[in-house]
């Protein structure tokens, strides 16, 4: 019964940030979309300092950061080698862009920041701990009001109805499917974690923020700890793939990009595929971010 209160904690707050887009004051949602871009930084802190507070208790704590980097590597490459097949299939042919380096560096900063922001929580817990003092986080409330804003963010992304047509919906089956094998492979190299679990695992399509703190709660600190690392690698890797495979094969890298592709890589989209993919990104962005949490959560409690 917990967990299903839980689930419905998430559904709630996202529904309730859809449906109160256009009828809150405006000076409310210009505070919150200020707020957005910065929030997952206060969640990554807050989830790095609960995991420091409660390392001691994880065995084998080595093993998360190699079970995160397999399973990244098998769910990202996974997403793109399906959705190449996929439109190969429909008789889809590569393309041509160009990449700009400043945008690269600029997008390997931003990934720095998240990974300082971490450490920051880390060793801020670890340095309390210390002294022999304790500061009790919850992250679960920081993830309900993100989860707020990333509703009220939805409702104002700017999906035209003719984007939805099947062509572009093969972006996300590639990156589902995808997730899923690659999933299923990495069970050859990651022995200490079941099948399922790592399926449920690969469902965070890049949703660092949110998964980690999701799956901590519904199971246990471990696996939550491996989900916020494997969709943070997931993301990085995602951007590598932009800019190498990208103006060859924009599909693919839009699908590897997973739920990022409507927002943290949407600006590699533009740079690397060209505008013309802008609409695979944004609507293959949206039904991932709308999938991740349900996807996360309803495997979590199974």
């Amino acid at each position: 019964m917990q967990s299903i209160w839980l689930i419905t904690q998430l559904f709630i707050c996202l529904s309730l940030g859809f449906l109160c887009a256009h009828r809150i004051p405006t000076l409310i949602e210009k505070i919150s979309f200020k707020i957005l871009p910065y929030f997952s930084y206060i969640l990554l802190f807050a989830i790095a300092f609960e995991f420091a507070q409660v390392f001691e208790t994880i065995s084998h704590p080595q093993l998360i950061l190699k079970n995160a980097i397999v399973l990244s590597l098998s769910t990202t490459l996974g997403a793109f080698i399906c959705c190449y097949l996929i439109f190969k299939l429909v008789g889809y042919t590569s393309t041509h862009g160009k990449v700009s380096l400043d945008l690269f560096l600029k997008s390997l900063l931003n990934i720095s920041y998240a990974l300082i922001t971490l450490a920051a929580g880390y060793f801020s817990a670890s340095f309390l701990q210390s002294i022999d003092q304790t500061i009790h986080l919850n992250s679960w409330y920081l993830l309900l009001i993100f989860m707020f804003l990333i509703g009220l963010d939805l409702a104002y992304s700017p999906l035209d109805k003719s984007w939805m047509n099947w062509k572009i919906l093969l972006v996300p089956i590639g990156a589902i499917i995808g997730s899923l094998l690659g999933a299923c492979f990495s069970i050859l190299l990651i022995q200490n974690i079941a099948l399922k679990d790592l399926i449920m695992l690969s469902q965070g399509y890049g949703f660092y923020s949110m998964t980690g703190i999701v799956i901590t709660e519904l199971r246990n600190a471990e696996l939550g700890s491996i989900a916020l690392m494997n969709d943070l690698f997931r993301e990085i890797i995602a951007i590598l793939l932009m800019y190498t495979l990208g103006w060859k094969y924009p599909r693919s890298a839009i699908a590897s990009a997973g739920a990022t592709s409507m927002d943290a890589t949407l600006p590699m989209v533009k740079q690397a595929c060209g505008n013309d993919f802008i609409p695979h990104a944004m609507v293959s962005g949206f039904i991932l971010s709308i999938l991740a949490p349900i996807a996360v959560s309803v495997l979590a409690a199974i």
